[in-house]
C-alpha cells in the first residue's frame, strides 16, 4: 500500500468510527474533560473554530490541489454541506484519482450513497465507486478534522512536552474507543498559539504502525482558521521526517455560506 492509499485509509477509518456525530458539537458548559489532553484539544478548537461554527456557515466551496512526490497531480473543485457531511468534487485534473478516465469526473455523497459521473454519465463500476467513497470521506474529513476531534468516541492521552526547532509543544495522542483495530493521532499543540502545527498518524487497520507526519499552515476565512497548506511524508515517533519526498496539498479560494443546492449532491 502506497502513501496515498495509507492517507485515504486513515481518514476513511476515522470518518467511519465517528460517523455523523459531528452535529452533536460539544461546548465547555456540557463537556467533562477526560484529562489534560482532552482539554488541550478543546482549547485548540476554540482557536480554529468549532464544528458548530462550521454548521453556522452552512457550506463551503474551494479548490483542492494535491501533488505527490512524483509530481502526479489532482485538481478538484470541492463543495461540502456541513450538516450531514455531504460532499461533492469535480476534477479538472486527476492523475492520481481514476487516471484512466479521460475528461471531467464528478464525485458525490448525499448523506446516504456515493456516486460517480464521467463526462456527465453515471458510472456504476464497483472499484471506481470504492475510490469515490474514499475520496469523498477523506477530503471532507481532512477539511474538518480539527473540529471533529471533539466527536464522541475518542480517547485523549497527554503524553509530554516536546521541543521542535526551538518551539515547545504539548503532545496529545488521540485514539478510538473501539474493539476494532484503530489508528492514533499524535498532535503537536503549540504552547504559544494553542494550534496544531504538525501531527503523526498511523494506519493500524492495514497493519501499518510506522507513522506519517503531516505539517500544516493556516489561513483565516470568516473567523475560521483553516490548515489550507499541508504536506506529509514518512516519519518516526520523535516527529522527525525520514524522507524529503513530500506530498503537497493546498486549498485555495475558500468561501463559506454559498447556499449550495442539495440537488448538486444527488
Amino acid at each position: 500500500m502506497n502513501r496515498i492509499q495509507l492517507l485515504l485509509a486513515s481518514a476513511f477509518f476515522l470518518w467511519s468510527c465517528q460517523g455523523k456525530v459531528a452535529n452533536e458539537n460539544q461546548t465547555k458548559s456540557t463537556l467533562e474533560f477526560q484529562n489534560k489532553g482532552h482539554e488541550l484539544v478543546y482549547q485548540m478548537t476554540q482557536k480554529v473554530g468549532s464544528y458548530q461554527d462550521l454548521l453556522d456557515l452552512k457550506d463551503v466551496v474551494y479548490t483542492y490541489t494535491y501533488q505527490t512526490a512524483d509530481q502526479k497531480e489532482d485538481i478538484s473543485t470541492e463543495k461540502y454541506i456541513f450538516d450531514g457531511e455531504w460532499s461533492y468534487g469535480s476534477y479538472e485534473k486527476h492523475e492520481r484519482t481514476l487516471p484512466d478516465m479521460e475528461g471531467t469526473i464528478e464525485q458525490g455523497y448525499n448523506g446516504q450513497s456515493f456516486w460517480l459521473k464521467h463526462n456527465g454519465e453515471r458510472v456504476e463500476d464497483e472499484a471506481a465507486i470504492k475510490r469515490v467513497t474514499f475520496n469523498r470521506k477523506t477530503n471532507f474529513y481532512w477539511f474538518a478534522m480539527f473540529q471533529k476531534l471533539l466527536d464522541p468516541g475518542l480517547i485523549y492521552t497527554y503524553m509530554d512536552e516536546a521541543t521542535v526547532n526551538g518551539q515547545v509543544y504539548d503532545l496529545v495522542e488521540v485514539s478510538f474507543d473501539t474493539d476494532q483495530p484503530s489508528d492514533l493521532y499524535r498532535l503537536y499543540i503549540n504552547k504559544e498559539t494553542q494550534l496544531v502545527d504538525q501531527f503523526l498518524f498511523t494506519v493500524v487497520d492495514f497493519n501499518v504502525t510506522d507513522p506519517l507526519i503531516m505539517k500544516v499552515e493556516y489561513e483565516k476565512v470568516d473567523n475560521i482558521l483553516i490548515p489550507s497548506k499541508r504536506k506529509y511524508t514518512k516519519a518516526n515517533w520523535d516527529g522527525e521526517n525520514l524522507t524529503d519526498n513530500w506530498t503537497q496539498v493546498q486549498w485555495t479560494g475558500i468561501k463559506f455560506n454559498n447556499n449550495l443546492p442539495k440537488q448538486l449532491f444527488e
